[in-house]
């Protein structure tokens, strides 16, 4: 990690290995993991040879409107992009690990794009050199930008969400297991966005069909 006037940036040092080689490199990280509610978000991008932008990082540490601004300019500038959503039921059905693994498999093998690079995620893509990188999201553009990408999606789908349930507060927690959104959901049970093999939720699950 790099520093230039007291902001940090990506230093790109994946991207420039591959461009030299006269290559593409696509990253890939996704959004809503630990949520208890609502859907996987995983998006993959690929920038052109040379793509430089220092306002592109961890989207975790920027503000929601510096998101926003970018999620609109990663689009515009880049090569290729795609973003999946991953259900609740597929969460469910196959362990949020497995769903995540999944998602990013696929947009790593339909990237246009010989080398891939996630966030802490192991891959085996036939043809295609990957590389799980611990903080991908601080050490490469690209995988910072499917951060963005995945982040503002997922978030924009919570607010969505309010407004069918607007006991849960989805705005402002996102769907993680925050106090309001436990009692919320100890007052007004289980919503079919609600990720029933976590285990706080399948405890309230439970508890309710004993009644």
């Amino acid at each position: 990690m790099c520093a230039a006037k007291n902001r940090k940036i990506c230093p790109n040092d994946f991207e420039h290995a591959c461009w030299e080689k006269g290559s593409l490199l696509a990253g890939i990280d996704e959004a809503g993991r630990g949520p208890l509610a609502g859907p996987l978000v995983v998006a993959g991008v690929v920038f052109p040879a040379g793509y430089e932008n220092p306002d592109i990082y961890d989207s975790k540490t920027l503000s929601e409107k510096k998101r926003v601004m970018l999620f609109d300019l990663i689009q515009e500038d880049a090569l290729w992009f795609e973003i999946r959503i991953v259900s609740e039921a597929d969460i469910d059905r196959y362990d949020i690990y497995h769903a995540d693994q999944m998602a990013m498999g696929v947009i790593a093998a339909n990237a246009p794009a010989e080398t891939i690079v996630t966030d802490a995620m192991p891959l085996q893509i036939d043809g295609k050199e990957v590389f799980s990188v611990v903080k991908g999201d601080q050490r490469s553009v690209s995988v910072a930008a499917g951060s963005i990408l995945a982040k503002v999606t997922r978030d924009r789908m919570m607010k969505e969400y309010d407004l069918l349930y607007p006991e849960y507060g989805f705005a402002k927690n996102k769907g993680y297991g925050t106090k309001a959104h436990m009692e919320a959901i100890d007052k007004y049970g289980i919503t079919p966005i609600h990720r029933r093999s976590f285990a706080p939720v399948r405890a309230v699950q439970m508890k309710l069909d004993l009644f």
